[in-house]
């Protein structure tokens, strides 16, 4: 199969081959799908790098975790009547040596789900990591219908994918985007408020809509943002954080704590098994009618995929993909 790979850390242009690989085949209780588009995440191109003093955890690396396919080929105990089933598959490369950037991923069958016929692969290949993050920042704590949500972030990956969740839950969304200039982008039909971080006082905005504070907070940022989402919460409110600038990050503690304040910090590798699979379920329903969609950016060829992790890395509107050709 055609496939990309590296074998050490560094710059993609540098590390990044591309060429053929054996065909996986599919262990016990495992399907392989044939990859039509895999999906391009931070998290992807930081592995690469090294991020955080990272090793390399396995000899070679096929990079990325979603896609969407086609299943080809099942594994012992699994259903053979999902051969030829159109998928979307999420935590292809987690804890696992061999993602989506090739023409055949191998995947536990539970991470390959299905993909109605009138979703594009575009749309499946963009809801696994962005999608499981923002559904557990939304719903870890307990439904959101008839509470007030504040999301930073709205126009990002994760982000765009939290509002339209939070929305499709029954909340009421407060979106911010870094610049006023921005304003404009926010689909009103998901934000029912939108706010600039830029605005001379994003907390006074940010209370003229919510007087009683908000009860969660979706959390990119959470040094730059946490004074900002201590003047806005409301009492016993979630701050779900999945992202920060600083590693070691300063929370204004005591009026955090007499707010009785959760702080919940989300790593994606590590969900519950279960909360991956409600994840899963609740995202293909809310795309299934049209209260979720994705902002595709740009795509690349296999061939390119160097550049398309160096677009990643450089941040940009819209979900990056990779097509791979069979």
């Amino acid at each position: 199969m055609l496939a990309s790979w590296y074998d050490e850390q560094g710059p993609a242009a540098d590390v990044l081959h591309v060429g053929e690989l054996p065909d996986p085949e599919p262990g016990p209780g495992e399907v392989r799908v044939r990859v039509s588009v895999s999906g391009v995440n931070p998290g992807d191109t930081k592995k690469r790098h090294g991020w955080l003093g990272s090793s390399m955890p396995y000899p070679r690396v096929v990079p990325h975790s979603d896609a969407a396919g086609v299943i080809d080929a099942v594994g012992e105990g699994v259903d053979a009547r999902r051969v030829g089933q159109r998928v979307w598959v999420y935590g292809a490369q987690s804890y696992r040596a061999f993602g989506t950037a090739a023409q055949y991923t191998v995947v536990p069958d539970q991470q390959a789900v299905r993909l109605p016929d009138h979703l594009s692969d575009e749309l499946g290949a963009s809801l696994g990591i962005p999608g499981i993050t923002a559904h557990r920042a939304v719903f870890a704590d307990g439904p959101v219908d008839g509470r007030l949500v504040l999301v930073h972030g709205v126009l990002g990956g994760v982000g765009s994918q939290a509002a339209q969740l939070a929305r499709w839950g029954g909340a009421t969304v407060i979106g911010t985007v870094r610049r006023s200039g921005d304003l404009d982008r926010v689909d009103p039909a998901v934000i029912s408020h939108a706010v600039a971080l830029d605005a001379e006082d994003p907390a006074a905005a940010i209370r003229a809509y919510a007087p009683d504070g908000v009860h969660r907070v979706v959390e990119v940022s959470l040094s730059a943002n946490a004074d900002l989402d201590n003047a806005v919460i409301a009492l016993d409110a979630v701050i779900a954080a999945y992202g920060t600038h600083d590693d070691r990050t300063e929370l204004p503690f005591w009026p955090l704590l007499f707010n009785n304040i959760t702080l919940r910090l989300l790593g994606g590798d590590d969900f519950p098994v279960a909360a991956k699979r409600q994840a899963a379920r609740d995202l293909t329903a809310a795309a299934a009618v049209g209260a979720l969609t994705v902002d595709v950016g740009d795509r690349y060829p296999l061939v390119d995929i160097a550049k398309a992790h160096d677009r990643v890395d450089a941040g940009g509107r819209g979900r990056v993909l990779v097509t791979v050709t069979h």
